[in-house]
């Protein structure tokens, strides 16, 4: 699976990430989607997800879960961890 089945989730609202991921889907006929999160968005990735496989497609199953930690480095020159998720939703 490429990266361009992948929806990168920030600070939009979560309907246009549920969207984004049922148009990879429906659309562009998609067979897995990744919904990549990191630090505080991270809820906001996991509510995607449910929604997306609780209200709108409940064919789609949760394939795979991966957690994990960047490095950042901060505007003090700082190397801070973020966690990082990344669910992957195959139908």
């Amino acid at each position: 699976m490429s990266d361009n089945n992948a929806v990168y989730i920030g600070n939009k609202s979560i309907m246009n990430y549920v969207l984004a991921v049922i148009t990879q889907f429906n659309t562009q006929g998609a067979k897995e989607v990744k919904i990549k999160a990191r630090g505080k968005a991270i809820s906001r990735a996991v509510d995607v997800a449910e929604m997306v496989r609780n209200r709108f497609l409940t064919d789609v199953k949760v394939k795979e879960i991966n957690i994990g930690t960047d490095k950042i480095e901060n505007e003090d020159g700082k190397v801070v961890n973020v966690s990082t998720i990344e669910i992957v939703l195959t139908r």
